[in-house]
């Protein structure tokens, strides 16, 4: 991809930053200071690129606003601490980069590559625009352990089950090993850029993101200390207890993830380091490598299937007859199902811009399965309200959980909110974080509160219609009703 022209050392090079927003392994960042030329970082807002190439790209949801907004903050102040300096501008991403590069007489433009289609279309677009300047354009791979080209069956398509797909994985060996931050850059000065507060990311009125600053601390210092904490004191027992929404069992890592505030071959490598020096956490390291690599196997999925977030991949749900019901979905949402580990769920969504990933399995299928509504649209909901949302894992799981997906768990598996609680949230503490109106029932009843005497409902400050509400479907109906909606379209496809 990169045109055989030598940057000299007066002219400055551009590094272009999308979902990577760090300073340590970072190969265009560093290849640029490498160079010893003039280094300017560059983030776009290009909204208007991302709806134009087909398939448009998703413009973000309301959560990963925010988060954006803070781990720019944040990839500022980085650049500034080493000498150098973060450009913010908005427009289409070919004709700003263009026009930065002839500004500041830039030798070069870098950047990381998104193996996605939207992202590698707009940047086929700047690096045809940079070509015609003159302009040197490289990419390098930073987004993901293994190129989704490397892994493919015998007919030249992507993998669609999972075992096999983190076998071959695996099977390649260590992923190269993460590259430093650059100690120093040299900056120019002079160059506009806009003001970050200007983007009205962050909600204002009403200000509902009070529950994420509490939660969150962005930026790829928050990505490191939350991956140091975890591996020194969280990982031991992750294998089981990262099933346990009531326990701080899983890493948190996601949303840093997300944002490319931390690399996937960061947590290969730190994990690896761990369990050579620990043995006895080999199986927990394990397991959180696999969680790595059903992130990885979804990034590929979407990269052969760009449309992932809007058909069916097994095709004979496109028959599926789905109901649309409003009043349901709203409840749904707000988490006023009456189910607990459902409404506990959905309520931890909206504080925190996460949920449990034991429970999004829970409240998909209850959508999905017991409600019978469109898993597109659970799917947009979470887009809205996840700081993780992903373009690949968010679609792949919701897709999963329906049966219409790769590697899909069968449409017949419809869990049992109230199984579900039990098993995973056996002495009630989720539930009663999230739903605290139920906090003083006893745990057998506080994942079937309906099932309480009314002298155990008024002890525990409960009534049910106007205090929690009661259940909005009935589980066993809605199982079968599911299950008939399934035979319809079984043998379909």
């Amino acid at each position: 991809m990169a045109r055989n022209l030598l940057v000299t050392r007066v002219q400055p090079v551009i590094v272009w930053f999308r979902d990577d927003l760090r300073l340590s392994d970072h190969p265009a960042l560093q290849e640029a200071a490498s160079r010893g030329a003039p280094v300017i970082g560059l983030y776009v807002r290009d909204e208007q690129s991302r709806a134009l190439k087909p398939p448009a790209a998703r413009p973000l949801g309301g959560a990963t606003r925010w988060w954006l907004a803070h781990s720019l903050r944040a990839l500022g102040k980085s650049f500034e601490a080493i000498g150098g300096t973060l450009v913010l501008r908005t427009g289409p991403a070919a004709s700003v980069i263009a026009t930065l590069a002839r500004e500041t007489n830039a030798g070069a433009v870098f950047w990381n590559d998104i193996a996605q289609a939207p992202h590698q279309a707009i940047a086929g677009d700047v690096e045809s625009a940079l070509a015609s300047d003159g302009v040197v354009s490289k990419i390098f791979p930073g987004d993901l352990l293994v190129d989704p080209q490397a892994i493919r069956n015998k007919d030249n398509r992507g993998l669609r089950v999972f075992t096999p797909f983190w076998r071959r994985v695996q099977g390649l060996g260590d992923p190269p090993k993460p590259l430093p931050a650059p100690k120093k850059l040299t900056s120019v000065s002079g160059i506009a850029s806009e003001a970050l507060d200007e983007w009205k990311l962050e909600p204002t009125q009403p200000d509902w993101a009070g529950g994420l600053r509490e939660s969150w601390t962005p930026g790829e210092a928050g990505a490191q200390a939350r991956l140091k904490a975890f591996l020194d004191d969280g990982i031991e027992g992750y294998a089981n207890d990262r099933d346990r929404p009531d326990h701080d069992g899983t890493s948190r890592l996601s949303p840093h993830l997300r944002f490319g505030e931390i690399s996937p071959r960061q947590l290969w490598h730190a994990a690896r380091f761990v369990a050579a020096e620990h043995p006895r956490l080999a199986g927990d390291i394990d397991k959180f490598l696999s969680e790595l690599g059903w992130r990885e196997f979804c990034r590929h999925l979407l990269f052969d299937v760009p449309d992932l977030a809007k058909r069916n991949l097994q095709e004979q749900f496109d028959d599926f007859p789905w109901k649309r019901d409003a009043r349901a979905l709203k409840a749904w949402q707000r988490g006023l199902t009456g189910y607990p580990i459902v409404d506990a769920g959905m309520r931890e969504l909206w504080h925190s811009g996460v949920m449990h990933n034991r429970v999004r399995m829970v409240v998909a299928s209850f959508l999905v399965k017991h409600l019978l509504i469109d898993w597109r649209a659970g799917e947009q909901w979470f887009w809205d309200t996840l700081v993780d949302a992903d373009a690949g894992s968010n679609p792949a799981n919701w897709q999963w959980v329906a049966g219409s997906g790769a590697d899909a768990a069968p449409y017949f598996r419809v869990f049992n909110p109230i199984l579900q609680g039990e098993k995973f949230d056996p002495d009630g503490g989720y539930v009663r974080r999230w739903v605290p109106e139920l906090a003083q029932l006893p745990d057998d009843l506080i994942h079937q509160p309906w099932t309480a005497t009314p002298i155990e409902l008024a002890s525990a400050d409960v009534e049910l219609g106007k205090t929690y509400p009661r259940p909005i479907v009935d589980h066993k109906q809605g199982r079968e009703r599911a299950l008939a909606a399934y035979a319809k379209i079984r043998g379909k496809g």
